[in-house]
């Protein structure tokens, strides 16, 4: 069936597009295939059920998209874009890196509220976010979840660590994860695969530790150290960010999605943008409503559920967009809180040179893509504080592949020829870098909502982002700057002189890519959007499987706890269908 419907497109109307009805109704549809749609794709399909996915950008393959042993000399200006946009400042992101996305979709803007900083980095492929993500693998603590109890700040979510403890098992074994177990109440012990060496500046980095007493302990990466479900073992380039053919570094794609194809029971839908949620006389989801993007047409595909992982931004617009006369705010957000308490990562970096590292002997660093070990926070116990809770600390260094600025500033301290090499070569491998990676209070200032007075091009209203750090962020970055100089020192190392304001050094919002909370759990649904299974209060048969439906976020990065409570959401929504609840 086909109905005609006017869309607009920027701020006129540009034609009439008619709206395609499909007549079959599938069993589930998910939106979004990053971490959570991918793995409700595999759990839902693995038992039986028929999974009908929608994905925005096109579909991915690893052997032509990943650039993974690709050489800086093997293409044109040694990895600054096709047409060196590095040199101009317009490469938004990494040429080496998996394709993935950027903080600027052409025809698809965003708003940021006057006088305030937010940056939003949209994924259009198939496997999302998880095609480049640094793979750190961190459980949420028993704290985390129970935050509001355990110091009074933010908000408990509706089940403990010991519930979620199953499902990050099953996470973990699945995808992979190394380390180590080490008793930690700031970093809670896993099923890990071997952890792999330290390199040599990470040595260094652990004889500081122990001089400052400061933890300093293998990382936890989802990178295989031996082979599991069919997936090879790393053979350590040390280029994880631009794609793994062998699928040993984790991602959704090729993990989750792929061997689903395989099973018959899932069906994708590339280029499809989302559009809206239509639901029924009874308030339930009774379709997707979607832009194909190759024709401009808007369809809509009939499902008995819907599981939204669009990201948490994403799946907040998707919500907020869907209004109706049941749901004049939104489906889902009778509460108000839909969009509400955005939150991301509280980031600072700061790195030195090391002079021990001069002249070093050239051998092969490469490892693992990242770090190979990592510092989880060591004060939780420690009273009067500036500020609550935490942060971890991630690590780098190392010979990094040479390329294009790898060598900056070396001309400016040693002139030309000869002296430029003789510079190069000294400071090859020199420096290290810290990065913090704290936690952020949820706040009331921090939001996104739908702006009415903007669409994308696809006639679909886009978001307004409100933003604000509060005092115990700020407080962190300084105490992150000052444990970063002392690491460094210790280390008989040289930090930058400059001029340090942790106001103005801490991350934008968006900046780190963990957003998190726009669609919150809860038991009172006078307060939050879903229920302990990521399920809507007022409608059963929605599900949201992203990081929106997060109470917090902590000091662990959030891929690993949205895989987990996406497994956990699914394995749900599947015994509700069995027993003709959805």
């Amino acid at each position: 069936m086909a109905l005609c419907q006017r869309v607009r497109f920027g701020d006129k109307v540009e034609a009439m597009l008619q709206v395609q009805r499909a007549p079959a109704v599938h069993d589930v549809v998910v939106v979004g295939s990053g971490a959570g749609g991918g793995t409700t794709v595999k759990v839902l399909t693995d038992l039986g059920i028929n999974v009908t996915l929608l994905e925005a950008g096109p579909m991915l393959d690893p052997m032509k998209d990943f650039k993974e042993h690709v050489w800086p000399w093997e293409v044109n200006h040694r990895g600054s874009g096709a047409n060196a946009e590095s040199y101009f400042g317009k490469q938004q992101w990494g040429y080496w890196n998996a394709p993935n996305g950027y903080w600027d979709v052409p025809g698809e803007p965003y708003s940021i509220a006057q006088g305030e900083e937010f940056r939003w980095f949209r994924s259009r492929i198939l496997g999302g976010r998880t095609n480049h993500y640094g793979r750190i693998s961190l459980r949420f603590s028993d704290y985390d979840f129970k935050p509001q109890a355990f110091d009074g700040l933010g908000f408990d979510w509706p089940m403990t660590y010991d519930e979620m403890s199953p499902w990050y098992d099953k996470a973990e074994e699945f995808m992979g994860v190394t380390g180590t177990h080490e008793g930690l109440r700031t970093a809670p012990d896993g099923k890990f695969l071997p952890p792999v060496a330290p390199r040599v500046h990470e040595m260094l980095v652990q004889r500081a530790g122990k001089k400052l007493n400061i933890p300093v302990i293998p990382s936890r990466m989802a990178m295989l150290t031996k082979g599991i479900h069919g997936r090879a073992a790393c053979h350590y380039c040390g280029q994880c960010g631009r794609g793994c053919h062998t699928a040993s570094a984790f991602t959704s794609s090729q993990a989750m999605i792929f061997p689903a194809m395989k099973t018959g029971k899932l069906n994708i839908i590339t280029g499809a943008m989302a559009r809206e949620l239509i639901v029924n006389d009874e308030g339930l989801v009774s379709a997707v409503s979607y832009i194909d993007k190759a024709t401009r047409t808007e369809k809509q595909i009939r499902c008995r559920a819907v599981v939204v992982a669009a990201s948490a931004c994403e799946s907040a617009r998707l919500l907020l967009n869907s209004k109706s006369t049941k749901y004049p705010a939104g489906v889902a957000n009778n509460s108000g809180v839909v969009g509400r308490y955005l939150t991301d990562t509280v980031g600072y970096s700061l790195g030195g040179a090391v002079p021990a590292l001069e002249n070093m002997p050239r051998h092969n660093c490469d490892g693992i893509g990242g770090m190979h070990v990592y510092v989880p926070w060591w004060e939780l116990d420690k009273k009067n504080k500036d500020f609550p809770r935490g942060y971890h600390i991630e690590i780098g260094g190392g010979f990094g592949m040479p390329q294009i600025g790898s060598f900056r500033g070396a001309a400016a301290s040693a002139g030309y020829g000869a002296g430029i090499k003789a510079a190069a070569r000294q400071q090859y491998g020199t420096n290290v870098s810290f990065a913090g990676r704290g936690e952020m209070i949820p706040n009331e200032s921090s939001y996104c909502e739908i702006d009415n007075t903007k669409v994308d091009q696809w006639g679909i209203p886009v978001l307004k982002f409100h933003w604000k750090s509060q005092p115990y962020e700020i407080k962190m970055v300084q105490h992150m700057h000052d444990t970063f100089t002392a690491m460094i020192e210790a280390m008989g190392g040289r930090v930058p002189t400059r001029s340090f304001d942790p106001a103005t050094a801490i991350s934008k919002g968006g900046q780190i890519i963990h957003e998190a909370g726009t669609v919150r759990m809860g038991d009172d649904p006078k307060k939050s959007a879903l229920n302990k299974w990521s399920q809507a209060h007022e409608v059963k048969n929605l599900v949201v499987a992203d990081a929106a439906p997060f109470n917090g976020n902590p000091d662990k990065n959030v891929t690993l706890t949205i895989v987990a409570n996406a497994w956990r959401a699914a394995e749900h929504l599947a015994e509700e269908m069995k027993k003709g609840n959805v």
